[in-house]
């Protein structure tokens, strides 16, 4: 698969073709995708009067019945991206974008009513932490039932019988008597398995799932990740799978995202991703993949951190800690070139000619 299907745009902020500077503005053409991002940027204001840029100028569009994945490490600005998209982010935040539209509806400008109706209904997400996301005071019916109350409505037995269901979608053993629980008498993979019952209750579009294994042992992340692309593939769903995981990404992802501190550095279809990175952060990831350890003591790893609201470089933002980084690196912030069928932010790309 190319990195974007034919009927969608690429990566149009700040991006340079293979042998053509990067424009001042990026274009956008939004094609028939569900889910439109232009040049969005997320600013969280401090103190000090630095802004910290959780999210610098990306851009993406998702495809209906898409299968996105979004890599990096912690700081990357994966879960910040997200929360903009849903406007969930703290109120403090910044948030600005040339253009946030789903199935060409105007998320910016839309009414608040309408908004609140979308999210939960047409688009659904999936947080990190189940034991968090779910409320202790209430039990799982009284959850899955509100959640069914407030976009499609229905009597107070209907919405049981539903939430019943939905529970029984999701493969939860005994679902008649986990109705009634509290989520404290569920165990890890109960609560996740609950709130994906909660996202898909109202047949959504489009879901949004942020690290939906993250806290779940081996076994139990597998039969969620089965679950979660059986649903998907019986729904429809177009699904953007947020994760620090590799593996996962190497087998349910069609097109990967790599983000680096608030940027895209590297977009591309999945399995040329992992055949022949651009992008040296890309590559970095890739090497500390436990199997590409076999016999070492240790992990491979890139030194340093994601640089933060006080250490931000004049330059590529990875210039710190990449082991190929040279002189016009540290100075020039580069856009996104087209490499190949891939788009990779490098003035140096792997396996390629440089870039003017």
């Amino acid at each position: 698969m190319a990195p974007f299907p034919a009927s969608l745009p690429s990566l149009r902020e700040g991006r340079a073709g293979p042998g053509g500077a990067a424009s001042d503005r990026g274009t956008w053409s939004a094609g028939s995708a569900l889910l439109e991002v232009d040049r969005l940027t997320v600013e969280f204001p401090s103190a000090g009067g630095t802004s910290l840029v959780a999210v610098d100028d990306v851009s993406l569009a998702v495809a209906a019945g898409e299968v996105l994945g979004i890599v990096g490490e912690s700081g990357s600005g994966k879960s910040v991206t997200a929360l903009s998209i849903l406007g969930l982010v703290d109120e403090h935040a910044r948030v600005r974008a040339q253009r946030l539209a789903f199935d060409g509806r105007d998320l910016q400008r839309m009414a608040e009513r309408d908004r609140r109706s979308l999210l939960g209904g047409e688009i659904a997400m999936i947080f990190q932490d189940p034991m968090t996301s779910l409320n202790p005071s209430f039990t799982v019916a009284f959850q899955l039932m509100e959640t069914i109350g407030l976009h499609e409505g229905g009597s107070r037995r209907a919405r049981r019988s539903r939430a019943l269901q939905l529970l029984k979608d999701v493969e939860i053993a005994d679902a008649e008597r986990r109705l009634d629980v509290f989520p404290h008498q569920l165990s890890g993979g109960m609560s996740q398995r609950v709130m994906l019952a909660m996202a898909i209750a109202c047949n959504p579009r489009l879901l949004i799932a942020d690290e939906p294994t993250t806290a779940l042992d081996v076994t139990v992340q597998a039969q969620m990740l089965a679950l979660l692309l059986r649903l998907q593939r019986e729904r429809g769903m177009a699904l953007v799978l947020i994760t620090h995981d590799l593996g996962v990404v190497a087998e349910v992802a069609q097109r990967v995202l790599v983000m680096y501190a608030g940027q895209i550095v590297e977009s591309a279809a999945a399995a040329d991703l992992f055949e022949a990175p651009r992008h040296p952060y890309t590559e970095a990831l890739l090497a500390s993949l436990p199997e590409r350890n076999a016999g070492r003591r240790r992990l491979s790893s890139l030194p340093g951190v994601v640089p933060g609201a006080f250490d931000r470089p004049a330059g590529c933002l990875l210039s710190p800690r990449c082991p190929y980084v040279r002189e016009r690196c540290r100075h020039e912030r580069p856009p996104l070139f087209e490499v190949g069928a891939s788009l990779a932010r490098c003035y140096y790309p792997l396996g390629a000619a440089p870039r003017p």
